[in-house]
């Protein structure tokens, strides 16, 4: 059986440790030279930033996010023993892990080390869909000649690079579709390297539990167990019609799931539907300028991340969240895409201004929708704001000071607020 140390990346014949290095972090697997679509997932990305750019917090458990009534953004896996998850609520996650280090994210660190992983991925193929900062598929068929070297192989350099050069890890997923690479990924984490071969796909898929298909939330679970579907095994035994007629479009996909299967291509150009940035206080408020200075933080950060990919968008979205637990939305489609705060926030503050409820409010986000790309974005003056140009050129020379002298060089006084 073929096998590859994932330390050197020497390959042979399989055995219990490398040959060479007498490493035993060996992975063997029948098809290991034949698969070449990847998922790549980063380790707890956000708290294994923090971790390498504070080596005091190596040891301990983190989670990234706000106060006591903010939500876990990410928690590294010190802290995921203790049962904390992304999304938890923070008194919950504190309640379970209270001697835990709570730090606030740096969203512009993150996107930086995003790149840096990115380019890494681009050297191995042209063929990268990312799904987040710290995750993507990768089809790497027909490299192994320009490479000299199989897609397992690459990607095992892959994750080796990621240590080495960005003090970061990352887990990958190998199979024969994009369903089942997704799959692998979860399976040994951290710093894990698992496979799934076609013809284990049907075996290995049969005892494990539908809510595996990445997708399927608690509103589908439910609806799921309530046809009795709780395993793949469950699926295998309805008709294709019986599940299109019970799940529309979705029994479909299950249908072609539970055998296995999965058409959808990597693809390179899949779009980002939208950016988005919201905060959770600490205590609910209706205090104006508490807000106002939320709602041009909140813009900002969208802009940094829109600047930071080279897109712009026409729809922004202002996002509350009453005491109550209520939500409130409100939307505004501009004449033409944007990526400047200065206009995200005037829009979201006007979208706010005219919701007709002064709160008191226990989370504000803001968002861009409608994306297309940067080039098409900020091109004409606004005849109703003789005052639009002056500031979008401000934005700009504030933008030139913080990449060259940090992101606090230069704040506007609301920020303060």
């Amino acid at each position: 059986m073929p096998a590859l140390c994932r330390d050197c990346l020497s390959t042979f014949d399989a055995g219990r440790r490398c040959p060479a290095c007498r490493s035993p972090r060996v992975l063997s697997h029948p098809e290991l030279f034949d698969l070449s679509v990847a998922h790549m997932d980063c380790d707890a990305f956000y708290a294994s930033v923090e971790k390498r750019d504070n080596p005091e917090l190596r040891d301990k458990p983190v989670i990234i996010g706000g106060g006591r009534r903010g939500v876990v953004s990410t928690a590294c896996y010190i802290a995921r023993i203790k049962g904390v998850r992304s999304a938890m609520p923070m008194f919950q996650a504190l309640r379970l892990c209270p001697e835990a280090v709570v730090v606030k994210g740096r969203m512009e660190v993150y996107v930086e080390v995003s790149r840096q992983v990115r380019a890494m991925m681009d050297e191995l193929t042209p063929v990268v869909e990312p799904l987040s900062l710290d995750e993507a598929f990768m089809d790497l068929s027909g490299t192994a000649r320009l490479h000299g070297a199989s897609p397992a192989v690459m990607l095992a350099r892959l994750v080796r690079r990621m240590q080495d050069e960005l003090g970061i890890t990352g887990s990958i997923g190998l199979s024969h579709n994009k369903f089942l690479a997704k799959v692998a990924s979860d399976l040994d984490k951290p710093r894990g390297f698992s496979i799934i071969g076609r013809a284990e796909t049907a075996e290995f898929l049969r005892d494990k539990p539908v809510s595996l298909i990445w997708g399927v939330g608690h509103t589908s679970q439910a609806a799921l167990d309530r046809a009795g579907i709780r395993t793949f095994d469950d699926l295998l035994r309805w008709e294709k019609r019986d599940l299109v007629h019970r799940f529309g479009t979705m029994g479909e996909r299950l249908w072609h799931l539970a055998r296995g299967e999965d058409k959808r291509r990597v693809s390179a150009h899949a779009p980002v539907k939208g950016i988005s940035n919201e905060t959770t206080f600490h205590e609910d408020t209706a205090d104006p300028d508490i807000l106002d200075g939320h709602v041009w933080r909140l813009a900002e950060k969208v802009s940094d991340r829109a600047k930071a990919k080279g897109i712009a968008g026409r729809v922004v979205t202002l996002k509350l969240k009453r005491a109550n637990h209520t939500l409130l939305t409100r939307r505004h489609a501009l004449r033409e895409p944007t990526q400047m705060a200065d206009r995200i926030y005037r829009t979201a503050r006007t979208l706010f201004a005219h919701a007709g409820d002064r709160g008191p409010f226990r989370l504000l986000g803001v968002g861009l929708s409608e994306l297309c790309p940067a080039e098409a974005a900020d091109l004409s003056g606004d005849l109703l704001d003789p005052d639009a140009a002056r500031r979008a050129g401000a934005e700009r020379a504030a933008d030139a000071i913080r990449a060259r002298f940090g992101h606090d060089a230069i704040l506007k006084g609301r920020a303060l607020r």
